[in-house]
C-alpha cells in the first residue's frame, strides 16, 4: 500500500472529509472537513502538514528530526510539517494516524470532533 493510499484510508475513516487537489500548489492534495483543512500533503504523501496543539507541536518538533513548524506563521498555531518515508513502518503510521485524528478534532466542528473522540474512548 502506498503512503497516499494509507493517508486516504485514515482520512476516509473520519466523518465528512474530502480531498481537494489544490491547483495553485501543483495539484497537491489537502484534506478538509466542512471546508476547513486539517492535512496537507505532497503528491506521494511523503511530506505532510497538519495541526496539533501548540504544546504537542513543540514536543514533536523537539523530538522528531523530520518535523518542523510550518511556515507562513502557521507554526505558532501548532501547524507542523514532517517527512514520511515510503517504507515507514506500522509504528510510524500509528503515530501519523494519531496526529491526523488530532488535527481533525482541532479543526472540525465540535459535533463532528465529538464523534471521533467518543469512538476512541
Amino acid at each position: 500500500m502506498t503512503n497516499m493510499e494509507r493517508l486516504e484510508a485514515i482520512v476516509a475513516s473520519l466523518p465528512e472529509t474530502e480531498r481537494v487537489d489544490i491547483a495553485e500548489w501543483g495539484g497537491h492534495p489537502g484534506f478538509r472537513v466542512r471546508a476547513k483543512n486539517f492535512v496537507f500533503s505532497d503528491l506521494d504523501a511523503t511530506s505532510l502538514s497538519l495541526k496539533l496543539s501548540r504544546e504537542e507541536a513543540e514536543a514533536v518538533v523537539a523530538t522528531d528530526p523530520t518535523a518542523e513548524p510550518l511556515g507562513y506563521g502557521l507554526g505558532r498555531h501548532g501547524w507542523i510539517s514532517f517527512t514520511l518515508r515510503d517504507d515507514a513502518d506500522d509504528g510510524r503510521w500509528e503515530i501519523v494516524d494519531e496526529w491526523i485524528r488530532t488535527s481533525y478534532v482541532l479543526v472540525a466542528p465540535k459535533s463532528l470532533a465529538r464523534l471521533v473522540l467518543d469512538a476512541e474512548e
